[in-house]
């Protein structure tokens, strides 16, 4: 694993043991960013079911201000930070243990707003929705801001009516990306 584009273009990530955490493979996180492409840019980013924290990285790499990174696993925090550590992002960074299924009362209100959501949850495991309703009523979003979900084909994402609207949708394999623009 290691990160596509950027100021740290080639650089190699931590992973975390074992089968509890998936990560983005190198081909899909490029081609997620180069949908997003002038998005990256100066943004404020949020990185839900961080697990490596390469997303939020790579964001980062590619001159994103600041990002946040919520998981709710130890070892994946202790990657996230690591990783981190390794390519001198601590300024640009804040790594938050949560349990995003629950609520996003951590960043509930956040300023500045979120300019960009990357969302790679467990697959098949129904946390998408609650995850979008928790983003939705924390009130932490710009107007326009993009959420990508990286989900299987097993878990659709549904919008919220009156929250987000679906912008782009894709299939690589068994994964699919679905890119939602949060409404106000």
């Amino acid at each position: 694993m290691r990160i596509i584009a950027g100021a740290l273009r080639g650089k190699k990530l931590f992973s975390v043991s074992g089968t509890q955490t998936r990560p983005t493979a190198d081909r899909l996180r490029e081609a997620i960013f180069n949908i997003l492409s002038f998005r990256v840019q100066d943004a404020v980013v949020l990185d839900l079911f961080s697990g490596t924290g390469a997303l939020g990285i790579e964001a980062l790499s590619r001159g994103s201000r600041f990002a946040v990174f919520i998981d709710s696993s130890n070892r994946a925090l202790a990657c996230i930070s690591r990783n981190i550590k390794a390519c001198a992002f601590e300024k640009k960074a804040r790594i938050i243990k949560w349990d995003i299924t629950k609520n996003l009362d951590c960043v509930k209100g956040a300023r500045p707003a979120f300019d960009l959501v990357l969302m790679d949850p467990p697959y098949d495991r129904n946390s998408i929705a609650p995850a979008l309703a928790h983003l939705y009523r924390s009130d932490c979003l710009k107007s326009d801001a993009r959420i990508v979900v990286e989900h299987s084909l097993l878990e659709p994402v549904d919008p919220q009516p009156g929250a987000y609207i679906v912008c782009d949708h894709r299939k690589y394999g068994k994964t699919l990306v679905s890119i939602l623009s949060y409404v106000v």
